[in-house]
């Protein structure tokens, strides 16, 4: 998944703002205690990122 790609889905899921919010503030400890925008810039996968943060806010299988 490309990075934009994953942007969408995030502002599908949450709203572009809260999306935005989540990626720069939320800490993940599945993502190795890193922020969304970290564990991207950390190299991590869109798809693990996303992973994450389907299960973290328990997002319905239908719309992983």
């Amino acid at each position: 998944m490309r990075h934009t790609a994953f942007r969408q889905r995030m502002a599908e899921e949450f709203g572009r703002v809260r999306a935005e919010m989540l990626s720069q503030d939320h800490v993940f400890s599945t993502l190795g205690g890193r922020t969304v925008d970290q564990a991207l810039d950390a190299g991590l996968s869109t798809k693990e990122v996303w992973q994450a943060v389907c299960e973290a806010f328990e997002v319905p299988a239908e719309r992983r």
